[in-house]
């Protein structure tokens, strides 16, 4: 079985201002929240590929999660208003894993409804390639 290309399907961190609370408090504290917001957001980094979604945390000392597309069972895409608004959105992701049954990627820049439907997309396309069948008992 000959493994295919890994592609990037998105990369990125999470919003500076992920929504309209976050633009108040800044306008509030007259930008003093504005560094922390920033080193918050440099902590986290988001790669989702077709084979897999990598989250590094971390400022100095950095850990990384992967979770494989194909353990990936269910979508939530989330779009509250105060995000709709500047752009941005949040998709968590049902998964098998034991260490991370559920993934939250937060403030997403992105059109997040266009993201989910690729990830899955590639997360059929990854399921076929791998033999990997879901079997939900109820």
């Amino acid at each position: 079985m000959s493994a295919e290309a890994e592609q990037v399907l998105f990369a990125g961190r999470p919003a500076l201002l992920p929504g309209l609370g976050t633009l108040l408090l800044v306008i509030f504290t007259l930008g003093l929240a504005l560094p922390v917001l920033w080193f918050r957001r440099q902590s986290k980094s988001y790669k989702i590929t077709t084979q897999r979604v990598v989250i590094e945390t971390g400022l100095l000392s950095k850990s990384m999660e992967q979770i494989d597309l194909y353990r990936i069972t269910d979508y939530v895409v989330e779009r509250p208003f105060s995000q709709r608004i500047l752009g941005t959105g949040n998709l968590i992701l049902e998964t098998m894993d034991k260490t991370t049954p559920e993934v939250h990627l937060d403030a997403l820049s992105t059109n997040v409804v266009a993201l989910y439907e690729r990830l899955r997309a590639a997360t059929e396309t990854e399921k076929l390639r791998r033999g990997v069948r879901v079997v939900d008992y109820e």
